[in-house]
């Protein structure tokens, strides 16, 4: 019985190290849009078992990074910009929705965690532990809302997002908006429980993101 246990438990730990693997290397561009995935090549290249691996690709899947190409086959979801400009319009939307809803059920607990989210945040800025803390602040924002359903698509439009981000990596222009204060605004207005400004600035800090990206993402 603490053999089965065990075992399970192995599997359990193998499948998530898998898509944790996987879900990092679709959504940096390490695994391009459209490119076919083969367990072989996917085990070999991870060192575990192809069971995992296929456990991992149909976990994707539901977070539509991955699509099944026919019956036993899998590929990195597709990108194009007309999908990007659908992540977009669906984000800023579903967080408008959000975040008014958290900052009309304001408390002292959610505003402390605001401002810990933005600290950890700022203190990270440059790092490669940035994208985790910034996804943290975002979803902190939206936290009080008390709908997990739309959290849990929000969380999922923005990783859905960050891939393009990585697509449209390198451009000048990005670099030239400070976006330290644009989350300052979205922080600010939050906590002076201003649902109206603090909508305003973040939905303008996505759209000018969305229209950074889509310059960048002209050729897809």
């Amino acid at each position: 019985m603490n053999m089965m246990d065990d075992t399970g438990g192995k599997e359990t730990s193998a499948t998530r190290t898998a898509y944790l693997s996987l879900r990092e290397m679709i959504l940096s561009g390490a695994l391009p849009p459209g490119q076919k995935l083969k367990i072989e090549d996917l085990r070999r290249r991870l060192q575990t078992g192809a069971s995992p691996v296929r456990e991992a690709l149909s976990l994707l899947t539901s977070d539509m990074l991955v699509e099944r190409i026919d019956q036993r086959g899998f590929r990195a979801a597709p990108a194009s910009l007309a999908n990007f400009e659908e992540i977009l319009s669906l984000r800023c939307t579903l967080e408008d929705m959000a975040l008014r809803k958290s900052i009309s059920h304001t408390t002292a607990d959610w505003e402390e965690s605001l401002v810990l989210a933005h600290h950890r945040m700022r203190r990270v800025i440059g790092t490669d532990t940035f994208e985790d803390a910034h996804k943290s602040f975002h979803m902190a924002l939206l936290k009080n809302a008390n709908a997990p359903m739309l959290e849990r698509y929000c969380s999922q439009l923005y990783d859905l997002n960050i891939r393009y981000r990585y697509l449209a990596a390198g451009g000048k222009s990005y670099q030239t908006r400070d976006i330290a204060a644009e989350h300052e605004s979205i922080l600010n207005a939050a906590l002076n429980g201003d649902a109206d400004a603090a909508s305003e600035a973040l939905l303008s800090h996505y759209r000018l993101t969305g229209d950074y990206l889509s310059s960048q993402l002209g050729g897809l």
